[in-house]
């Protein structure tokens, strides 16, 4: 028998290192050539670790959420054969394998008993009489009935905020005050008395704090925004689109549509209407590496789209826009989304773009402020569509309207080139035969 050594391996061109973010196995298992036994996540990529052959797990040198650099060792097999390295002693494979005793708390000493004579020196402690109820219905409350139906208790309003957030009803506390108020040492009394008692209101108070560790997807986003939000000085600008006519034309090229091409939604339309818009204003469709001081204007029009899946945001990339139509860029979005929520989409499908939409459909609000997806320097957000009145300057008409809410990077756009940008894009939308001109 031999010992076979796994290292991280070089899960991307660049990458340094990776997060692990799951185990598919543990000490003690037995597992298959090229069966999964770890998963590592870096740039927003998730890459599965398979193992080269068969063995018996023996050690696990990383924990979830580590960073583990490449090419360092992550697992160790028993294997037949040889192996890949020389076999560990009995005793440091046993070290290896044992699990540290566990220790117990040390019992602290007992007090000594005091001697009699100090004992009568300390006086027990005077039971407080309970104060007389006051009449029947007081007596039958200091044994736990409610009060009658009407009777209001007694209390200040700083009592009766705790027993709310306590989940207390008041009538069934007996109260020790003047004419049977309710205190805080009530209240106390009270909980004290357990469970058995029950809370007719419904409420009750939960003390329980759950420890989540940020891993994996949701630690490089919270990065990600993070430095986005602390680099960039956003400004963001909210116009309003009538898509009455778009929507429109929607449904009838989605109605007389071919077999080959997709339905379309609002998006292929917005990728064409900004890939136009980008070709008057190409400073929008850039990149600002703001430690070297260069803004990089990319002819090629790359659009993120930011999508939500069940591990979290991710944003795969609609590479070259400018060269697709309508059905060609809904087809791609289509694809994308597809990999990105099953979780295949590779690390070139996650990376590259350069500027984004953000959408969350039916539930996108009235007005939004997207957070620019860096190192970009602008990103366009789509709020929902609302069928609104709308004066024709002779009467209201019934139109459908949707809000575009776009962030930019006030340290290379100006306010004025990004309305321009957001102007021209309105205009392409709400007249949408001219995105079919070239």
């Amino acid at each position: 028998m031999g010992e076979h050594v796994i290292k991280l391996p070089d899960v991307g061109e660049g990458v340094a290192e990776a997060e692990l973010v799951e185990w598919h196995v543990k000490v003690g298992d037995l597992v298959r050539e090229d069966m999964v036994l770890a998963a590592v996540v870096t740039d927003k990529a998730t890459v599965e670790i398979p193992s080269p052959v068969d063995g018996e797990i023996l050690w696990l040198g990383a924990e979830i959420g580590d960073t583990v650099a490449i090419g360092s060792p992550i697992v160790r097999l028993k294997v037949a054969g040889e192996g890949n390295m020389k076999p560990q002693s009995d005793a440091a494979e046993e070290a290896i394998k044992a699990e540290p005793p566990a220790k117990l708390p040390t019992p602290k000493p007992e007090a000594a008993p005091a001697s009699p004579k100090a004992q009568s020196k300390v006086a027990a402690p005077k039971a407080k009489p309970a104060p007389a109820p006051a009449n029947g219905a007081a007596r039958a409350l200091v044994s736990g009935a409610p009060r009658p139906e009407g009777e209001k208790p007694l209390a200040s309003p700083a009592v009766r905020l705790r027993a709310r957030e306590a989940g207390i009803d008041l009538r069934q506390v007996a109260g020790s005050g003047p004419a049977g108020r309710i205190g805080h040492e009530d209240i106390e009394a009270f909980l004290a008395r357990g469970p058995q008692v029950a809370k007719t209101s419904g409420l009750a108070r939960k003390d329980n704090v759950e420890d989540i560790k940020v891993i994996g997807l949701r630690r490089k986003i919270a990065e990600k925004m993070a430095l986005a939000k602390s680099r960039i000085p956003h400004i963001t600008y909210v116009e309003e689109i009538d898509v009455t006519s778009l929507e429109e034309l929607r449904a009838t090229l989605n109605k007389e549509k071919r077999q080959d091409r997709p339905k379309l939604t609002l998006l292929p339309f917005l990728m064409r209407a900004m890939a136009k818009a980008i070709a008057d204003q190409p400073s929008i469709n850039a990149i600002f590496d703001d430690e070297a001081g260069i803004i990089h204007q990319h002819g090629g029009v790359h659009i993120g789209i930011a999508a939500q899946t069940p591990s979290g945001l991710v944003v795969p990339v609609v590479k070259h826009a400018e060269a697709r139509d309508l059905w060609e860029c809904g087809a791609e979005v289509n694809r994308l989304a597809e990999a990105a929520k099953s979780g295949t989409a590779s690390r070139d499908e996650l990376s590259g773009s350069t500027i984004t939409i953000t959408s969350l459909g039916a539930m996108g609000g009235v007005a939004t402020t997207p957070v620019i997806n860096y190192p970009e320097v602008a990103i366009v957000g789509v709020n929902k569509m609302m069928v609104r009145p709308v004066w024709d300057g002779t009467q209201f008409i019934p139109r459908k309207m949707m809000n575009l809410s776009s962030s930019f990077d006030h340290r290379v756009i100006d306010g004025w080139d990004a309305a321009v940008f957001v102007q021209r894009i309105k205009a392409l939308l709400e007249t949408p035969a001219l995105i079919f001109v070239d």
